[in-house]
């Protein structure tokens, strides 16, 4: 039993060594990797030209072809409608865009008091010293860092403002936007 099995892996193992062979015995051609920025697997070299590139033979190594995707639709075809979406009718969805002008408007007069605060303690540039700054560099730093936050502010300030001009106005109807 035991040499049945020795030789029934024997013949395996062979057939396995001997199959890269065979398939170019039987007219399939090498596959070539050959070196560069991307590496090139190709079969349409003569052994002369992947010799001369530097290109090594691939025995027995599997070649995996990954398809690129489709390309998406153009943008003029139109989009069919979600079918799980639910419509929101003009109400409720009028609802929904005054809460969020509202918020949008409170964040928008927290940020620019805020903004108006900093500006205050900032002093044109020459905001007052305190007593652990003894060393006019850690006064600099904090100079610094309060024209930074003043800045990165401002800039809260302007996206807010923008957001808000995106929102459709109070008393505009779903209809006239």
């Amino acid at each position: 039993m035991t040499s049945t099995r020795l030789r029934l892996s024997l013949s395996v193992l062979a057939a396995v060594v001997a199959a890269p062979a065979w398939a170019q015995q039987q007219g399939d051609k090498p596959v070539y990797r050959c070196p560069g920025n991307p590496v090139l697997y190709t079969d349409s070299l003569s052994a002369k030209e992947a010799r001369d590139k530097g290109c090594r033979t691939l025995e027995g190594a599997p070649i995996t072809v990954i398809q690129s995707p489709k390309p998406r639709a153009t943008a003029g075809a139109p989009v069919p409608p979600a079918p799980n979406r639910e419509r929101v009718d003009a109400a409720e969805q009028r609802n929904r865009d005054s809460d969020a002008r509202r918020i949008l408007e409170a964040e928008l007069r927290k940020e620019e008091e805020q903004l108006a605060n900093l500006r205050k303690d900032f002093n044109n540039g020459e905001p007052e010293r305190r007593g652990d700054e003894r060393n006019y560099q850690k006064y600099l730093d904090r100079v610094a860092e309060m024209k930074a936050t003043i800045a990165r502010k401002e800039s809260d300030v302007a996206a807010l403002r923008r957001e808000l001009a995106k929102q459709p106005s109070p008393d505009a109807s779903p209809k006239q936007q």
